[in-house]
């Protein structure tokens, strides 16, 4: 008997061990599965509506949002490309980067900043915020990036790990970015960027021209949903596929603006009342000290448009409290710009965010996603939800990880 329960002791000692190392072990790989390294690559098809997968073919967009996540970005005002790309990039809105418009004027310094003036576009004081490519660096992680709006810029004095500059001629074909992608996250794990970033210019270019609806966009959206889909097929052959998120989104939507459809304000300005006239999506307008008033008398009761002093701009469009903002800001309804030259029947964007037609595409994939569909978010939380991704620390930004939490792994 007493031989039995000694036994009967020992079988137990064993069997508690043996829980133990089971223990143990399946801690030991939950925490190598925790902290196993996941790569990101992003992709920003400029002004792919949220809504173009519904009216064009687009099964690669379609299997992303089956299998990954489905939803769209709502543009930081005003929903133009260089504000919205640097603003998903550092979580700000342009109101607090600094990158107000496409082209603007800075009273401080009587620059006009232009995408079309390479001095101004590459000048480093217009930039505010800190970008993702730096925040990575400061703990650590690679970073290349292809074409992004504000990458080749020497922001708080330094570059990303790899970039191009846009200007740069012959830029990179499509195909070309794409071998670049894939050439990047092919190099050693010590080289390999744990980020990359790319910008494609369509389907912009063909909406403007042509217009959201018509045969040359709906092209243009089927090409580079197939150029997406060659870009993810080359990842998944990479031998640690399975630790790649893949994200494709886009900075803004686009909308039709029928010919005629424009609004010409100078013939109600007086010259002496003016320092500068900057846009048309919306139209900053810059008065001589004294004269703000005047302007905006002289334009409030204007049909098809907004106006408002710097200081009463709605708070929900997180605008006006920069001094490159107008003081006076003329804001057209959709399908009108704000210039004197008749317009030609095109596509356009830049107004407010919170219509449906301005908002963007957002699809991602990969081990940090689960699958889900959720309602279009701010695209300031992307700069939260990278540095998530890549496991570091965000600088301060206007974003909430916890909007979008529910797409995300915990």
């Amino acid at each position: 008997k007493k031989i039995n329960n000694f036994a009967h002791v020992i079988i137990i000692k064993i069997m508690k061990k043996f829980k133990t190392l089971q223990l143990i072990f399946l801690m030991t790989f939950v925490s190598i599965m925790a902290s196993a390294k996941h790569y990101t690559v992003v992709i920003s098809l400029d002004g792919c509506r949220w809504d173009y997968t519904e009216w064009y073919n687009t099964p690669f967009f379609d299997t992303m949002a089956k299998e990954g996540v489905s939803s769209g970005l709502i543009p930081s005002y005003p929903s133009k490309t260089f504000p919205n790309h640097y603003t998903i990039a550092t979580g700000l809105y342009p109101d607090n980067h600094g990158i107000i418009a496409n082209e603007f004027f800075d009273p401080k310094t009587g620059l006009l900043f232009s995408l079309g003036d390479a001095k101004t576009k590459t000048d480093p004081q217009f930039y505010g915020g800190e970008p993702i490519w730096n925040t990575a660096y400061r703990q650590g992680k690679r970073i290349s990036v292809f074409y992004w709006p504000g990458s080749d810029v020497k922001v708080n004095g330094r570059y990303p790990d790899s970039f191009f500059y846009y200007d740069k001629q012959p830029r990179l074909t499509f195909s070309q970015r794409i071998e670049g992608i894939v050439h990047a996250m092919s190099l050693p794990e010590n080289k390999r960027p744990d980020l990359v970033m790319a910008y494609f210019e369509q389907p912009d270019a063909s909406g403007h021209d042509f217009g959201p609806q018509s045969k040359h966009t709906r092209k243009a959206v089927e090409q580079v949903d197939s150029l997406m889909e060659s870009l993810y097929s080359k990842l998944c052959q990479l031998p640690y596929s399975a630790d790649i998120n893949f994200i494709v989104l886009s900075d803004h939507g686009m909308a039709w603006v029928p010919q005629g459809n424009n609004i010409p304000i100078s013939k109600y300005l007086k010259p002496e009342w003016i320092r500068k006239i900057s846009g048309s999506i919306p139209c900053n307008i810059y008065a001589q000290k004294g004269c703000e008033q005047k302007v905006y008398n002289a334009l409030k009761n204007l049909d098809h448009v907004q106006v408002w002093n710097r200081k009463d701009i709605p708070h929900y469009l997180h605008f006006g409290s920069n001094e490159r903002v107008g003081d006076i800001v003329v804001n057209p309804e959709i399908g009108y710009m704000v210039t004197d030259v008749p317009t030609r029947a095109c596509g356009s964007h830049g107004f407010d965010p919170e219509l449906l037609e301005m908002h963007a595409i957002f699809r991602a994939i990969g081990p940090d996603f689960r699958h889900s569909s959720i309602p279009h978010f701010r695209n300031v939380n992307i700069y939260s939800l990278l540095c998530r991704l890549l496991k570091i620390e965000p600088a301060t930004n206007d974003g909430d990880i916890n909007e979008i939490k529910a797409i995300l792994k915990e």
